[in-house]
C-alpha cells in the first residue's frame, strides 16, 4: 500500500505543468491500460455518466455508496467531467485509510513530508453527535433547471484559522470550490460571538471544514471552534497539523498559481497573515485529497473584506424564507424562488450569493438597476441576451477542470479532457453572438461586459482548437452523441492509427446494428437498438405479451428487464461485441488523449479570458433574472437615500402564492422616527408586514426592482429579524431561552445602520417579565439611529412614545360584523397600517370567547384584564411640556430630511414648508387640550 501513496511536492515547490512530451511518456505502456488496476473500480453507471454529462449538471449522481468515515465529497460535489475525480478521490481516501487512523493524535505521523489529515473525534462518531453523516446534500434550493439544483450542491472547501494571544479575533479564511478555479480569501476582525464567521460558512454552504488540530484538541478546544461544530452538524471537519499553516507558504501558493490578471491581489493579502495561513492549508489539504495539482497561472485568487456587503444572520436567512421555505423545503415560495428566472448554474449560484450578501455600495447598486431598466426598455436585447446566455454551459466548472492535471493517465481522465475540449469550443463559439447581441448597449455595465468579449484571446484560443478539432464537433445531449462527438472530435489525416481506430469502432457499431436487425428477421420480433451509458448497446422491444410464442423470448436472449410492455434485453454475441467496441474506444481515446493534451498545452497560456466570460455570463444572467421577474408584476426601480419610504409595497412572495394581488401597505422610516412600534390581533398581518420591508429592502440593494408603486431606501449594513416562535430541540432550548439568545445577538451586533425587525419578544415568559424586557430592550435600540420595527401585543410598550419623541405607533385595522347565523360579532382582517396603535384592546378575550371557554370564566377575565389597565394607564399620562418637545422635535427632523434630500423646485418646496409650519403649528392646541385634561 505504501507504493500507492499519491507524491505530494512539499509546499515550497513549483506546481507541475503539464507537456506534450510528459503526456507521452506517461502514455507507453499497454496501450489500454491507464493505471486502471491500481485504482478502485466504481460503479459502470457512474463512470459512463460523468464522461457525458455537461458541467453543471448531475450526471454523476448515480454513485451514492459511501461507507467510510473518512471526509467524502458527495459525487454532485465533484465536476461532472473530471471523472479522474472520482478515481482519485477514491483512490486517496484508500491511501489516507491505510496511513491515518481516525481520532489518533497528530505525533503519529508516519511521514512528516504529508500533512497530518486526521478526523475529529465529532467527524469520527462521537457519542455526543449520535447520527453523524459523514456528508450531507444540502438542497432545497429552488431553480429553473436541474442543472441549477446540482449547481447548489455542496463542493466548497474552507480553511478557517483564528489568531493566538493578542490576536485572539482575527480570522483568517480561504475557500475552494471544486467546480470552479477559484479562491477567495477573507480576514477580519470578529467578537466573542464569532457572528461574522458563522454568516459567512452559512453563505459558503462548505462540504468540508479543515481547522488546525491545536484548535480542536479533545476537551480543550477553542470558542471558535466548538461554535462551528454547533452550527454545522452535517459538515466534515478534518484538522491539520499548525505547521501546515503557514503564511509564507501560502504566499508563494498565490505567486505560482494566481493568474496575470489577478495577481494584485499580492499587494491586497501580503500582510494578511491569516488568510495567507489559511490558503496554505488549504491547497495541501486538496492537493492531497484530489490527487491532481492545479496548473500554474490558473487559479483567480480574490480577497474579500468584510465591509463590502450587508450581513444577514443565519436564523434571519431562515426566518424570512431567502432560500428555503419553512413549510416546505421542496418548493420554491422563497425569495429566490420569486427572482430566479436564470438559464445558467453560475447565474443562479450568483443569484443566491447575492441574496445572502446584499450590496451596500450605492454606485454599483445602480449600475445593476440602469442595466435591468434597459433591458425593460430593450425587448430586442432582452430576449436576443436570453437567448444566447441559455445555450452556455457551466464555465466556471468547465475552467476548473481544465486547469487541474490529474497525476495519473486513466481512460476516465482522458475522455474527461475530450469532453471538456468539446464544451470549451462549445463555449467560445458563443462569444461572438453574445458580442453582437450587446453591441449597441448603453449602460455602462453592458458596456463594460461587451468590451470584456474584445479580448483577442478568445479568437487565439478558438482558432488554436479548430486547427486539431473538426469545427461539427459540439456539445448534444445524450450519452451516445456525445460518444460519437468524442470519438470524431479530432481532425482526420492528424494521426494515421487513430483514423484506423476509428474506422474499426465503425465497423464495429455497423456490425452490432446489422447483427440486430437479422434477429428481428430470424424471430419476426420488433427489435430495435438502443444504449445507455451502463450497459452500453442493447435491444430493446415494445409489444404485448401474446405476440410472443409461449409469452416468452427466444432463449438466446439474456438478461431481460421489463417495464410495462417494453422488454430490454441481450445476447452473448452482442456482449462480445460491446466488448470489443470499448476495446476500440479506449484505443481511440489514447491517441485523442495524446493529441488534445498537446493542444491543451498550447492554449494553457490563454485559457484565463475564461474567468472574464464566467463572470459576464453570470452577471448577465442575475440581471436578465430581475427583469424577467419585473414584467411578471408591477416592480418599480427604488432609489437611495436616508429615508425608508415605500408607497403602496407588497409581500413578494405572498404574491406569487395568493390567487388575488396582497393588500399594499404605506412605510416611512427617517432618523427622526426611526422606532415603529406595530400593534394589532393575530393574523392581523403584523409578521408578514415585518418580512415584506426586510425582502424589498434586500431585493433594493441587490439589483433588482421591488413591489411597490415608489420605494427609497437607506442602505442597511445588517439586517436582524426575531421572528420564529419555535423551540429548538437540538440546543434544549425553550421558546423563551430562543428569544433571548436571538435578541442578545442584536443587541451586540447591531448599529446605527442595521434594519431589525423584531416580532412578539417576550411572549414565552409571564406578562410583567416580558413587558419589562421588552421596554429594556426598546430603550436600548432607541439608543441606536439604526431602523427597528417592533411588532407586539404589550400595548403597554405604545406608550413609550411619551418619551421618546422617534418613536411611531402603527397599527393593523379591523372590522366588525354582524354575524347573523351565530347572532356575534366576527373580526374582519382589512391588512391595512394606520398611525396609532390598536383599538382592539381584548381582542385575546375575544378569540377566547367564540371558543369553548364558559362563558364565567370569561367575564372574571374581562374584570382583571380592565382593573390592570386603568391602573397602568393613570402612571402612563402625557404633559404639555412633552407634547410641546415632540411637536419641535418632529419640525427640526423633517427640516433636516428636506435639506439633504429634496430635489422639488423653488415654488414646490415653499408650499411644503407652508404645510409643514401649519402642520407645527395645529399641534400647539392639543398639547393645550392635554393641558387642561391633566388640570382636570
Amino acid at each position: 500500500m505504501s507504493m500507492l501513496r499519491p507524491e505530494i511536492p512539499p509546499a515550497s515547490t513549483s506546481v507541475p505543468a503539464v507537456s506534450p512530451s510528459s503526456v507521452e511518456a506517461r502514455s507507453q505502456g499497454p496501450r489500454y491500460n491507464f493505471g486502471l488496476q491500481e485504482t478502485p473500480q466504481r460503479c459502470p453507471s457512474a463512470q459512463a455518466a460523468s464522461s457525458s454529462s455537461p458541467p453543471g449538471t448531475s450526471g454523476a449522481a448515480a454513485d451514492r455508496s459511501d461507507s467510510s468515515s473518512l471526509p467524502r465529497h458527495p459525487p454532485s460535489a465533484r465536476p461532472a467531467q473530471g471523472s479522474y475525480f472520482t478515481n482519485k478521490r477514491s483512490y486517496a481516501e484508500n491511501t489516507l485509510a491505510s496511513h491515518f487512523t481516525p481520532g489518533t493524535s497528530s505525533s503519529s505521523a508516519q511521514d512528516s513530508n504529508y500533512p497530518q489529515i486526521l478526523k475529529t473525534p465529532l467527524s469520527a462518531g462521537n457519542p455526543q453527535r449520535p447520527g453523524y453523516k459523514s456528508w450531507t446534500l444540502q438542497m432545497g434550493h429552488s431553480a429553473t433547471s436541474s442543472s441549477a439544483v446540482s449547481a447548489h450542491s455542496p463542493s466548497v472547501i474552507v480553511a478557517v484559522v483564528e489568531g493566538r494571544g493578542l490576536a485572539r479575533g482575527e480570522i483568517g479564511m480561504a475557500s475552494i470550490d471544486l467546480k470552479s478555479p477559484q479562491i477567495i480569501l477573507s480576514q477580519f476582525a470578529d467578537n466573542t460571538t464569532y457572528a461574522k464567521v458563522i454568516t459567512k460558512l452559512k453563505i459558503l454552504s462548505p462540504l468540508e471544514i479543515i481547522m488546525s488540530n491545536t484548535a480542536c484538541v479533545v476537551g480543550n478546544s477553542t470558542k471558535l471552534f466548538t461554535l462551528i461544530t454547533e452550527n454545522f452538524k452535517n459538515v466534515n471537519f478534518t484538522t491539520v497539523q499548525r505547521k501546515y499553516f503557514n503564511e509564507t507558504k501560502g504566499l508563494q501558493y498565490i505567486e505560482q498559481l494566481c493568474i496575470t490578471e489577478f495577481n494584485t491581489v499580492l499587494m491586497e493579502v501580503q500582510s494578511k497573515y491569516y488568510c495567507l495561513a489559511a490558503v496554505a492549508a488549504l491547497l495541501k489539504y486538496v492537493e492531497f485529497i484530489q490527487n491532481s495539482v492545479y496548473a500554474p497561472k490558473s487559479l483567480k485568487i480574490c480577497f474579500q473584506g468584510s465591509e463590502q456587503t450587508a450581513m444577514i444572520d443565519s436564523s434571519s436567512t431562515q426566518n424570512l424564507e431567502l432560500l428555503i421555505n419553512n413549510q416546505d423545503s421542496r418548493n420554491n415560495h422563497t425569495l429566490f424562488g420569486v427572482l430566479n428566472y436564470t438559464k445558467t448554474p453560475g447565474g443562479s449560484r450568483r443569484l443566491r450569493s447575492n441574496i445572502l450578501e446584499p450590496l451596500i455600495d450605492v454606485e454599483t447598486i445602480n449600475m445593476r438597476l440602469d442595466c435591468v431598466q434597459e433591458l425593460l426598455q430593450d425587448e430586442e436585447l432582452f430576449f436576443g441576451l436570453q437567448s444566447v446566455i441559455a445555450r452556455f454551459l457551466d464555465t466556471e466548472q468547465l475552467l476548473s477542470v481544465l486547469v487541474q492535471i490529474p497525476k495519473q493517465d486513466t481512460v476516465n481522465a482522458a475522455e474527461s479532457k475530450i469532453t471538456n475540449l468539446i464544451y470549451l469550443k462549445h463555449t467560445l463559439e458563443l462569444v461572438d453572438p453574445l458580442k453582437i447581441t450587446l453591441k449597441n448597449c448603453n449602460t455602462p455595465l453592458l458596456r463594460a461586459y461587451y468590451g470584456s468579449l474584445e479580448d483577442k484571446r478568445f479568437v487565439i484560443i478558438l482558432d488554436k482548437i479548430k486547427t486539431v478539432i473538426n469545427d461539427d464537433a459540439r456539445y448534444m445531449k445524450g450519452c451516445l452523441n456525445m460518444r460519437t462527438q468524442k470519438c470524431y472530435a479530432v481532425r482526420s489525416n492528424i494521426n494515421e492509427f487513430l483514423d484506423i481506430a476509428r474506422r474499426t469502432y465503425t465497423e464495429i457499431v455497423d456490425d452490432i446494428a446489422g447483427m440486430i436487425s437479422q434477429l428481428a428477421e430470424k424471430y419476426s420480433l420488433p427489435l430495435r437498438t438502443s444504449f445507455s451509458s451502463v450497459r452500453g448497446f442493447f435491444i430493446q422491444m415494445t409489444t404485448d405479451c401474446t405476440t410472443l410464442p409461449n409469452d416468452q423470448l427466444p432463449s438466446e436472449f439474456i438478461k431481460i428487464s421489463k417495464v410495462k410492455n417494453s422488454y430490454s434485453f441481450t445476447s452473448a454475441d452482442l456482449i462480445k461485441m460491446n466488448e470489443r467496441c470499448q476495446e476500440s474506444l479506449r484505443e481511440i481515446y489514447h491517441m485523442t488523449y495524446m493529441i488534445v493534451c498537446k493542444l491543451l498545452s498550447e492554449i494553457y497560456e490563454h485559457i484565463h479570458c475564461l474567468h472574464k466570460l464566467s463572470d459576464t455570463v453570470s452577471m448577465l444572467d442575475m440581471l436578465l433574472s430581475f427583469a424577467h421577474a419585473c414584467t411578471l408584476s408591477d416592480y418599480v426601480r427604488p432609489e437611495f437615500t436616508d429615508t425608508l419610504a415605500i408607497k403602496h409595497g407588497w409581500h413578494p412572495i405572498l404574491e406569487k402564492i395568493s390567487v388575488e394581488k396582497p393588500v399594499a401597505n404605506n412605510t416611512y422610516i427617517t432618523e427622526g422616527s426611526n422606532f415603529f412600534i406595530i400593534t394589532g390581533p393575530n393574523m392581523s398581518g403584523k409578521s408578514t408586514y415585518l418580512k415584506q420591508i426586510a425582502l424589498c429592502q434586500i431585493m433594493a440593494q441587490i439589483g433588482s426592482y421591488v413591489p411597490a408603486e415608489y420605494a427609497s431606501f437607506r442602505i442597511a449594513e445588517q439586517i436582524f429579524t426575531r421572528i420564529s416562535t419555535d423551540d429548538d430541540i437540538e440546543t434544549n432550548s425553550s421558546t423563551f431561552m430562543k428569544e433571548m439568545k436571538e435578541i442578545a445577538y442584536i443587541l451586540h451586533n447591531a448599529n446605527d445602520k442595521s434594519l431589525i425587525l423584531i416580532d412578539e419578544l417576550g411572549r414565552g415568559t409571564n406578562t410583567e417579565e416580558g413587558i419589562g424586557i421588552c421596554y429594556a430592550v426598546c430603550e436600548y435600540l432607541l439608543s441606536l439611529k439604526a431602523f427597528t420595527l417592533f411588532a407586539t401585543h404589550f400595548l403597554e410598550l405604545c406608550h413609550i412614545d411619551v418619551l421618546y419623541p422617534n418613536v411611531e405607533n402603527v397599527h393593523f385595522e379591523v372590522q366588525h360584523v354582524k354575524n347573523t347565523s351565530r347572532n356575534k360579532e366576527a373580526i374582519l382582517y382589512t391588512y391595512k397600517l394606520s398611525k396609532g396603535f390598536t383599538e382592539e384592546k381584548n381582542y385575546g378575550l375575544k378569540a377566547a370567547e367564540v371558543s369553548s371557554l364558559p362563558s364565567s370564566i370569561v367575564l372574571d377575565a374581562k374584570e382583571i384584564t380592565s382593573q390592570i389597565t386603568r391602573q397602568i394607564l393613570q402612571s402612563q399620562r402625557s404633559t404639555p411640556e412633552m407634547e410641546r418637545q415632540r411637536a419641535v422635535y418632529h419640525l427640526a427632523t423633517r427640516l433636516i430630511q428636506t435639506a439633504r434630500n429634496s430635489q422639488l423646485d423653488p415654488d414646490s418646496l415653499r408650499t411644503y414648508l407652508s404645510n409643514l409650519k401649519k402642520k407645527y403649528e395645529a399641534d400647539f392646541p392639543r398639547a393645550e387640550q392635554v393641558s387642561g385634561n391633566s388640570e382636570e
